[in-house]
């Protein structure tokens, strides 16, 4: 870089307002003359849109009822696997410390993707037909949690 490719950037003053004819921002401050806008303190609320009936109250609400003992169901593919040692159990813990799944909490389901390399024992929830099938054709095989 060149001295005269510089960009600098100038630091530009603050505006100001109220001093003085000569400024071009004496008298009324830029804010123009009486009105609401021209008070102290005055303006109105984000999102009033002068008594019409405000955006926010005209979308529909959001409803319906979400369970609490709803659980969350977390997909693993099996080429994730890949990252075990061979002949080894795989436990929710043990995807958790790998960071494939976020929470042991949460249901997990195997599903299909790219190949499976290694002979492993997973405790998982549930798997996919292909993804049980991909498993035992690797030479593992799956204990169910349901």
């Amino acid at each position: 870089m060149k001295y005269h490719e510089l960009n600098i950037e100038t630091k530009k003053d603050k505006k100001r307002v109220g001093r003085g004819i000569g400024s071009g921002y004496g008298k009324t401050a830029g804010r123009g003359t009486k009105g609401q806008n021209a008070r102290t303190g005055g303006g109105v609320r984000p999102g009033f849109e002068g008594g019409q009936n405000p955006l926010m109250k005209r979308l529909p609400k959001v409803r319906g009822f979400r369970s609490k003992a709803r659980k969350n169901v977390e997909t693993l593919h099996t080429d994730q696997l890949n990252t075990f040692r061979a002949k080894s159990t795989v436990t929710k813990q043990q995807l958790k410390e790998a960071r494939l799944i976020s929470s042991i909490d949460s249901k997990v389901k195997l599903l299909k993707r790219g190949e499976l390399t290694k002979d492993l024992t997973l405790e998982i929830d549930s798997a996919s037909a292909s993804a049980a099938a991909a498993v035992e054709a690797a030479g593992g095989k799956i204990k169910e949690k349901a």
